[in-house]
């Protein structure tokens, strides 16, 4: 399971309608592996509540907010020629469930899952972070 945690003034998220909008917090783009567990999902959405981006302080200790987002693209390999493969990426039906508790155990705004989205942000210092379980 890996997370592109980004912190933002603000965020949004939106199909052809807009979806989730947040002020100061976390954008948390979430990719899922095949295989990985809901063990896991815990151990993330702990990590991120947790970590101390806000002036040594966490998104739970500032009370901002958090927005995540599904993205399978965080799994493409590109080792191998010019076009990604997602190989590694989980099939929706066993992605979904993660993303859900992820969100849940974040209290998090989310977006679509499996929709074609726009995300916009406004990254705050900036500061983007890769988190891996």
């Amino acid at each position: 399971m890996r997370a592109l945690v980004q912190r933002v003034s603000e965020a949004s998220v939106s199909t052809d309608r807009e979806v989730a909008r947040i002020g100061p917090g976390l954008l948390v783009l979430l990719g899922i592996a095949t295989g990985d567990t809901g063990e896991q999902a815990d151990r993330l959405a702990a990590k991120l509540l947790k970590l101390r981006l806000f002036d040594d302080r966490s998104v739970a200790d500032t009370g901002g907010e958090v927005l995540c987002v599904s993205q399978f693209t965080l799994l493409g390999d590109t080792r191998k020629g010019n076009r990604p493969s997602y190989t590694e990426a989980a099939p929706a039906a066993e992605a979904e469930p993660l993303y859900e508790r992820v969100c849940e155990a974040l209290g998090a705004k989310r977006g679509t899952f499996g929709e074609h989205m726009r995300v916009s942000l406004v990254n705050d210092g900036p500061v983007t972070l890769m988190v891996e379980v």
